[in-house]
């Protein structure tokens, strides 16, 4: 496949957000290829954690979109420069939405053995990422549910970030979320203070709640792993109009979908990213 590159543009000025989302909601297609790997340029990376760090991406002009629905992916590719060479591809979801013009962000916590983690590690700023798509088989129209429970672990945020989003900032949707977080340490929770700005501003459609394997003391939240009673108390009850999502682990999805089977909820009412 073939890659095309993007240049770096200066930021959107507010009088383009207007238009630039009028376009997204009318259907305009954006920068995204599902044929084609396209090159965007790093022009921010911000460290947020000793293993995670977010990387802004340039579109190629200020007032462009990435063009990605709701709840769907990126694929990022690099080529292998060890000695088994070969290309490496890894699918992310962006934290931000077609509303943020100009450019998107990845959240991404880099792993010790993981080739695509080296290579976030190693780039630096001026450095290109062959991004297609876009990809999944999830796309959220609002009012499709009454409401969310989201099994989220580690990483596994991101989609689901995305998501909360979209329905917290449109003042249309009216959906309830409500978010299980399970991370081994505090430190480990990514994205936390926009979670709880949220359940600050929106106390009456989200709540999160965060579960941690090495909890620190006090800790007011969850401990150890999440068990069938964390879902029972803080998700909302089976029923035809609310919808169970989760993404971690394999390990982690595996028992949570051991979880809800167990309580009751219809393959028609869960989804795993």
């Amino acid at each position: 496949m073939s890659e095309l590159p993007f240049e770096s543009m200066q930021m959107p000025h507010p009088k383009l957000l207007g238009a630039a989302v009028a376009l997204a909601l009318v259907g305009i297609s954006g920068c995204l290829n599902r044929n084609k790997y396209i090159k965007f340029k790093l022009v921010k990376k911000t460290q947020l954690s000793h293993n995670t760090a977010k990387f802004r991406f340039a579109l190629p002009t200020a007032s462009s979109i990435l063009g990605l629905p709701v709840g769907q992916h990126v694929l990022c590719r690099f080529k292998g420069k060890d000695s088994e060479g070969g290309e490496v591809t890894r699918p992310y979801t962006p934290i931000t939405l077609d509303s943020d013009v100009g450019y998107f962000e990845l959240v991404v916590k880099m792993y010790p053995k993981g080739k695509m983690s080296h290579h976030f590690r190693e780039m630096r700023e001026g450095d290109y990422l062959p991004v297609n798509g876009p990809k999944g088989r999830f796309k959220y129209k609002p009012g499709q549910a009454r409401a969310f429970g989201m099994l989220a672990g580690g990483s596994g945020i991101t989609p689901m970030f995305q998501l909360i989003q979209a329905i917290l900032k449109n003042p249309k949707d009216k959906t309830n979320v409500n978010l299980i977080y399970a991370n081994v340490t505090e430190d480990d929770i990514l994205l936390k203070e926009e979670l709880d700005a949220f359940t600050s501003k929106f106390p009456d459609r989200f709540k999160v709640y965060y579960v941690l394997n090495q909890p620190p003391v006090p800790w007011n939240g969850g401990t150890g792993f999440v068990s069938k009673e964390m879902i029972q108390f803080h998700c909302p009850a089976p029923a035809r109009d609310i919808q169970i999502l989760r993404c971690g682990p394999p390990p982690m999805n595996k028992a949570m979908a051991a979880h809800l089977n167990a309580l009751g909820y219809a393959p028609r009412m869960m989804f795993e990213f």
